[in-house]
């Protein structure tokens, strides 16, 4: 793939994430992301599913929509400073240093990153009991601002809806780096919503 192909991927995810934020219905919002996420995955040329597996019907299938994986949640900043640097195969190491944490009632917490190097970002990704069962075994993300996966929020509250979570590029091609969950972003239950695994 080139260099302009990736970028319009990056272009088309910011463009689907701007319209899941102007749809005042949560719902709405979230099939208007699965079919276009799905599209992308199996038609674009910058798509991390390799031309030969996207007739697979499970690629980019996602669970029903559930209201109550969604939580609009302060972020708590009162908490040490932590940073990871996460070694990848393709990037070299990538440092993340923790913002703080959101708490998800009835779920646990998970850690909220900003990526410190060059264009900086939010990113969340998370691991929770259904990996390697229903969804890939890694981990999933939730948010990487940096790559336009963006929930929205103001500067009180963050969208944190786990309805939205989908599976990292690693999880179709193994040439991709993707940085995956750590200990703060494992949930110790299941999360039957989000993007599924094969």
């Amino acid at each position: 793939m080139t260099a302009f192909e990736v970028a319009h991927w990056r272009r088309s995810t910011f463009n689907i994430y701007r319209r899941v934020r102007a749809e005042v219905d949560p719902q709405s919002a979230h099939a208007l992301w699965v079919n276009q996420r799905r599209e992308m995955l199996l038609t674009h040329p910058a798509s991390p599913v390799a031309e030969e597996d996207r007739d697979n019907s499970g690629i980019g299938r996602v669970a029903e929509y559930d209201p109550a994986y969604r939580f609009v949640v302060a972020l708590d900043t009162d908490v040490p400073e932590l940073r990871r640097d996460v070694q990848t195969g393709t990037d070299g190491v990538v440092p993340f240093e923790r913002l703080g944490v959101v708490r998800l009632e009835g779920l646990g917490e998970l850690d909220v990153w900003r990526l410190a190097s060059y264009g900086g970002g939010i990113f969340v990704p998370f691991r929770d009991g259904t990996a390697g069962h229903t969804t890939y075994g890694a981990g999933r993300y939730l948010l990487d601002t940096i790559k336009g996966a963006d929930l929205g929020g103001d500067a009180g509250a963050m969208v944190i809806d786990l309805n939205f979570a989908y599976n990292p590029s690693c999880a179709y091609d193994e040439a991709w780096a993707c940085p995956l969950p750590g200990p703060g972003n494992r949930l110790g239950v299941d999360v039957p919503v989000g993007e599924l695994y094969l």
